[in-house]
């Protein structure tokens, strides 16, 4: 499917893809061997087919640099030391003895509880069963509470003594039932003395959003309709309630979703590269998985906020409904390109919308128009296209917010009681859940808002349904 993605791509890449000499001259920022030089070097989209010979060309002669990631670390590790890190580790945690190995770990959790839960974990063991994930950031496992029987996801990551990890922090604070919740959390030692591994024990789902809908695509078929329109409501849920704590997620993907096809709940998770955004403070622009970036990231904005999470998720709603990636870039250019190529050109004041410190003395762009949406999104509905066109905006200031997104005329089949009696019957999902807000959430509600997100039939202290069906 990704492969017919890439032919279509190369197909449209003859009309608006790939720019000519004739007319098609401005900087952008692109991902490369060297991001700071590559900022200044790269003065028009002429010069992106000759950058990228050169760059070819250097990774013969000698090894490929890696100062992004370097830059990230930089960053990271200054944001980190900002932010009042962690005191030595406990003494209980320095007399740990080192487990039985990485497979099998059987090691008395101590540390840091989670003030959500609802049962002592710190009186738990844990059994890793097997590898469901793994990558820089670390390994998750499927794992048993031995206690209990209780099957868990266990992440675990490398971690400096001398600091506090962000994830834990952020997870800590949230409880929301489409966000993943912290069980509890202990670290156990690694073989540098300096470094120990954090094990953070969260709630277990069978699959991600991702291998979910790739079994739709494994069969030639897509999600169904109303399955899509459940999991997209449940997605605006959880980056509505975090972008109320000011908490961006910044690399919202199939990926970092998780599903129970058994009755369809939604938890949003791995907060790796999440952060409590602060207006005074900058952030780094080379964040959030390609395909899900926001144009204002890809044009190098600093002060962004949380709406690059609403862009992200106007992308995984696409792409349940198309059944593959809808911007499928190979490089930050590309992925320009292919953004142009649905939105069309931006102009100069949506250029400086996502991004004010943009330098627009050589700004000029293909003209290029927009196309119509109902040709873009595979699907009849047309408030699902409408939604989507909402939230796949250039400007982030009139980008769809969840809010707004909530409230959209798209998911008032979630909002009748009669359709929702039959859907639950067949898809055996939470009606309950859909409507339970907490009290930061309708606090920052407008009475419309609330009148519209909470049917009558529904009982705004309980959010138990009130009337049935006559």
């Amino acid at each position: 499917m990704y492969q017919s993605a890439s032919k279509s791509a190369k197909k449209q890449s003859n009309t608006v893809g790939k720019p000519s000499d004739s007319n098609i001259a401005r900087r952008v920022q692109t991902e490369a061997i060297d991001f700071d030089e590559v900022e200044q070097e790269i003065q028009t989209f002429q010069d992106i087919s000759n950058f990228k010979l050169r760059n070819k060309l250097t990774s013969f002669n000698k090894p490929a640099k890696k100062p992004i990631v370097k830059d990230f670390n930089i960053q990271y590790q200054q944001c980190l030391k900002n932010e009042n890190q962690i005191k030595p580790i406990s003494e209980a945690v320095k007399k740990f003895q080192k487990p039985q190995g990485i497979d099998k770990i059987n090691t008395k959790s101590l540390l840091i509880p989670s003030k959500s839960t609802r049962q002592d974990y710190s009186t738990y063991t844990y059994q890793n069963l097997k590898v469901i994930g793994s990558g820089s950031f670390g390994t998750v496992y499927k794992s048993k509470v031995n206690e209990t029987g209780e099957i868990v996801a266990i992440k675990k990551v490398l971690q400096d003594k001398r600091y506090k990890n962000r994830e834990l922090l952020i997870l800590q604070e949230l409880n929301h039932h489409n966000v993943v919740k912290l069980k509890y959390a202990y670290f156990t030692p690694s073989d540098k003395k300096d470094e120990m591994y954090l094990n953070v024990v969260m709630d277990y789902y069978p699959e991600s959003l991702y291998t979910y809908n790739k079994s739709f695509r494994q069969v030639q078929a897509r999600m169904p309709e109303i399955l899509v329109k459940i999991y997209s409501y449940q997605l605006l849920r959880s980056i509505y309630y975090i972008s109320l704590l000011s908490i961006c997620h910044r690399d919202i993907k199939p990926h970092n979703i998780l599903v129970n096809p058994n009755h369809h709940k939604l938890q949003l998770c791995d907060f790796g590269s999440a952060k409590r955004l602060v207006k005074t403070e900058t952030n780094i622009s080379y964040i959030c998985s390609r395909c899900y970036r926001a144009p204002e990231l890809i044009f190098g904005a600093v002060n962004y906020d949380t709406q690059i999470d609403v862009w992200s998720v106007g992308c995984v709603i696409a792409e349940l409904f198309n059944g593959e990636p809808l911007f499928l870039g190979d490089s930050a250019v590309d992925q320009l390109i292919e953004i142009i190529k649905v939105l069309g050109t931006p102009n100069k004041v949506q250029v400086l919308s996502m991004n004010a410190d943009y330098d627009m003395q050589s700004y000029k762009f293909p003209l290029i128009k927009a196309r119509e949406w109902k040709k873009v999104i595979k699907t009849n509905d047309s408030f699902a296209t409408d939604l989507v066109s909402k939230l796949l905006v250039y400007c982030p200031k009139t980008r769809f917010t969840p809010i707004q997104a909530l409230c959209h005329p798209y998911f008032d089949q979630l909002r009748d009681l009669h359709q929702m009696k039959q859907l639950q019957e067949i898809y055996n999902f939470n009606i309950q859940e859909l409507f339970e807000f907490s009290n930061l959430e309708t606090n920052k509600m407008t009475n419309d808002e609330i009148k519209k997100l909470i049917p009558d039939w529904v009982s705004c202290n309980s959010t138990k349904i009130v009337k049935t069906i006559g």
